[in-house]
């Protein structure tokens, strides 16, 4: 079949698709509600169903009334025992994937159920829905009559039970449809292989002569993928390789660090940049218009959401609000309720609505401090304990301490630079940095694999605070007393950079 042809036949079913988006832009809250209650229904003989008796359960204050709000560490023994092979725990169906992500207090890494139903209806219905809003808005292009470069993760097998864990892209590629392998470069062996570095070359290899269109994939990784493309080809920029290069659709992580760096590789002025607002647990929202940064609720894909004001969040106050209590401009943490069997979920991320008709978002960052920029995920609990098992080790003594990341520069690649005031500093601060640093491989298993051979982060870069470096900064910005404090981590370079200005 003619190429030209596949992209007329694709653009056609999915602009159809969009008369669907339509129903939900135009009926949010009924959508919303007759999705809770069917997935209630769905549930109501599961072992959870039947201890919070669904099957009674015929609108959301019932349900919200007898269902607690819960974190992963609340799910996690019933992910284990499903991860084990039992069945009709939390959800119907059988799980037969766990998407593995960044870990929480009482575990390395979390391991979030991905059932058939989350599979089809949720990720893929979204890759399609994607395609279709970018197709609405540039009715010229030619995304189908070349290929998308992907870039996904590895994949392992929990050997007891013969259930499959591993980054949700690596599940995503494994089950992909023919059609979108067809359309995709590079092959899902290449795709799927483990050893990043030798990963990285075959896809450059394999793809430095299709016909790529599009780009998808995480920022960070994505950019070191690119900047090998031009290595290896000796070519300035990425249209003197891929001439047809259209688009590039990113999440995972803030675009906004790489923003310009990703111009000076891609000039064309037309060229455009779509977000998707993703994670393990679920998709959740897509840029449905050119040039912007707001991101639309997605509401038919089998998740049901929730919202904690953060001015309440982790308080005596705490409560949750459905879609069509809340306000414009306020900061939200997100509730969810899925597909693959996650009841009242903290997923961790706050948003805020800056439309309601229909329901737009941005993100806004997550719930606790924490650095995302490369996909690593540190949480502040990893800090914490690593630093605290090298103190140990060197007889050190910590009075205050921050980190930000060290953006990428070119080819230069991303790294953590931490400020650390001491009370009693170790007598080696290059032996201090390379237990803390192994520490944090040991604690978390993103940050693990974004410090493999240094292929995205390099290591961290510690330095020495003066003494009441962190009481002179607060004092200064007349934060002194109360529970003001210094973030520990953040995705922004403003609080360390501030810092570092004033130690001398």
């Amino acid at each position: 079949m003619a190429i030209p042809l596949v992209n007329s036949i694709a653009s056609w079913f999915l602009k159809k698709r969009f008369h669907q988006i339509e129903l939900f832009l135009k009926y949010p809250n009924e959508v919303q509600n007759e999705l809770l209650l069917s997935l209630i229904d769905f549930a109501k003989n599961t072992e959870i169903g039947k201890q919070y008796d669904f099957s009674t359960i015929k609108d959301y204050n019932t349900f919200a009334e007898r269902v607690p709000i819960k974190n992963y560490d609340g799910w996690q023994d019933s992910i284990e025992r499903s991860r084990k092979g039992e069945n009709n725990i939390f959800w119907p169906t059988p799980i037969r994937w766990f998407a593995k992500s960044s870990g929480t207090t009482r575990a390395k890494s979390k391991f979030i159920p991905v059932s058939e139903e989350s599979l089809e209806d949720c990720h893929y219905a979204a890759s399609k829905d994607l395609l279709c809003m970018y197709l609405n808005n540039n009715e010229d292009s030619q995304l189908f009559t070349g290929k998308s470069l992907r870039l996904g993760g590895s994949k392992e097998l929990y050997k007891e039970n013969g259930t499959v864990f591993g980054d949700l892209s690596a599940i995503l590629i494994d089950n992909m449809p023919f059609w979108a392998e067809f359309s995709s470069t590079p092959s899902s062996k290449v795709s799927l292989m483990s050893d990043w570095e030798h990963k990285m070359q075959a896809i450059v290899n394999e793809t430095i002569n299709e016909n790529v269109t599009s780009l998808a994939g995480v920022p960070s990784w994505m950019l070191v993928l690119l900047n090998n493309v031009l290595e290896t080809t000796g070519k300035e920029n990425l249209h003197d390789i891929w001439p047809n290069l259209e688009a590039y659709f990113h999440g995972g992580v803030s675009f906004t660090p790489y923003k310009d760096q990703y111009q000076k590789i891609l000039p064309k002025k037309d060229f455009k940049y779509y977000e998707t607002y993703n994670a393990s647990e679920g998709f959740f929202a897509i840029q449905d218009q050119n040039n912007s940064d707001e991101l639309l609720l997605m509401l038919d894909y089998g998740i049901f959401y929730e919202f904690i004001p953060m001015d309440v969040y982790a308080t005596s106050e705490e409560s949750a609000i459905p879609l069509n209590d809340v306000k414009l401009n306020k900061n939200y943490a997100i509730i969810i309720t899925t597909n693959a069997g996650l009841w009242r979920y903290k997923i961790g991320d706050t948003i805020r609505f800056t439309s309601i008709n229909p329901y737009r978002i941005k993100i806004t960052g997550r719930t606790k401090h924490h650095i995302n920029v490369f996909g690593e995920e540190l949480i502040i609990e990893n800090a914490e304990d690593a630093l605290k098992k090298v103190c140990k080790r060197t007889k050190a003594e910590i009075v205050d301490f921050t980190a930000a990341p060290i953006f990428m520069r070119g080819k230069e690649k991303g790294a953590h630079e931490w400020l650390i005031e001491f009370k009693t500093p170790p007598k080696d601060i290059d032996y201090f940095n390379e237990l803390f640093d192994n520490a944090l491989k040991s604690l978390n298993s993103d940050y693990e694999a974004k410090r493999y051979n240094n292929i995205t982060l390099n290591k961290p870069k510690i330095n020495i605070a003066r003494r009441h470096l962190f009481h002179d900064w607060l004092k200064q910005n007349d934060k002194l007393g109360g529970q003001h404090k210094v973030p520990r981590l953040s995705n922004t370079r403003d609080y360390l950079d501030d810092l570092l200005g004033l130690n001398y």
